[in-house]
């Protein structure tokens, strides 16, 4: 069996050897595809915390289950990162985002390669259109990794439903965003309804239940995993919504401020409008401005602070990882998976990038 230590190492063995295999059908296609298909392989090789596949393997060491061989498993759970891939180029489009993990973002990349090389036509375009299509090829690209894997035919059929469920969940989650964005919804309800769908569903529950599935998981264990991956996955959203607004861009790789910039309607949010009076007016001033400048932001995150929207955002990220704690505790798991998810839920959700 493959220790915790080393999944991270075999996983970007089993990416690499993958996006390599990938990157020489493009290739074979024209040369031109296999530059473009340069850019989405870099950009799934040089980073991430590889979370999503991580729970995965840890929900199928869970079952105790040797139906399946750790190899086959260890490939079948890299294919998380691939969607991960496709969510993020996708999302960097949908936001205008023009740098993610401390690059340019992939639509950067392409409209950068329009400008150098003097082509036709306009470069943002190209860029947009460019991370599109290969935003989607990574998702064919997962899906094929995971048909590959080589798991047994009856692991394989419990995966399916769990797989077609998450694909929908992650996609549904950004339109809902996207959504609450242009009609302003500002409620907590539409927030939590957005972490729940958009990121907590493929972050953790749906990886946890991939990983049981391939192991044969009772009932009561899948539901186990839905229900801690559920709120595990949503207080790791709203740690990631407190980062957008005042994580270090030197660690989380993205501009500081960046989800108020693009007018995100977190929960973060959704609580200091519901307070109102001239905090929330200082909030609500930072709000999708493209030009953001440091005096509206700095103002907009006092506000934040005095109006208790982060301690209540702070307080819930604890409340959630506590439930979630106490359901593993209570689920039959091998002795070694639960203490790696209870490393996990505290990584995920004490991070600062």
């Amino acid at each position: 069996m493959m220790l915790a230590v080393d999944v991270t190492t075999g996983l970007q063995g089993v990416l690499a050897a993958a996006m390599a295999d990938r990157r020489r059908q493009c290739a074979v296609i024209d040369p031109v595809v296999g530059e473009a298909a340069e850019v989405l392989s870099e950009f799934v090789l040089a980073g991430g915390k590889r979370l999503r596949p991580t729970f995965a393997w840890w929900g199928w060491r869970g079952t105790g289950s040797a139906e399946a061989a750790p190899e086959a498993v260890l490939r079948a759970v890299a294919s998380l990162e691939l969607v991960q891939a496709a969510a993020l180029v996708h999302d960097d489009v949908l936001d205008g985002s023009t740098t993610r993990r401390g690059r340019p973002t992939v639509h950067v990349q392409f409209e950068r390669r329009h400008r150098a090389a003097g082509w036709l036509g306009d470069p943002e375009r190209f860029g947009l259109a460019g991370a599109i299509l290969f935003g989607d090829l990574a998702l064919a690209w997962a899906d094929d990794l995971l048909r590959e894997a080589g798991l047994p035919d009856a692991a394989a059929h419990r995966v399916t439903p769990i797989w077609a469920a998450m694909r929908t969940e992650v996609l549904a989650g950004q339109y809902l965003d996207v959504r609450a964005q242009a009609a302003g919804d500002e409620s907590e309800e539409s927030a939590l309804r957005v972490a729940l769908f958009k990121s907590a569903a493929y972050t953790v529950a749906r990886p946890l239940q991939l990983g049981g599935a391939i192991g044969g998981a009772s009932d009561a264990v899948m539901d186990a995993y839905h229900r801690l991956g559920s709120d595990l996955g949503v207080a790791f959203q709203l740690r990631d919504d407190l980062l957008g607004v005042f994580g270090d861009p030197a660690v989380t790789g993205k501009p500081a401020g960046d989800d108020l910039r693009e007018g995100k309607r977190t929960l973060l949010v959704a609580l200091a409008l519901r307070a109102g009076g001239p905090g929330a007016d200082a909030v609500r001033a930072a709000l999708g401005r493209s030009d953001l400048d440091a005096a509206t932001l700095d103002a907009a995150r006092d506000a934040l602070v005095t109006l208790g929207a982060v301690a209540e955002v702070e307080r819930r990220i604890t409340e959630l990882t506590e439930r979630a704690l106490t359901t593993l505790a209570a689920t039959p798991l091998t002795p070694e998976a639960v203490d790696a998810l209870t490393g996990l839920a505290h990584a995920a959700t004490r991070r600062a990038s």
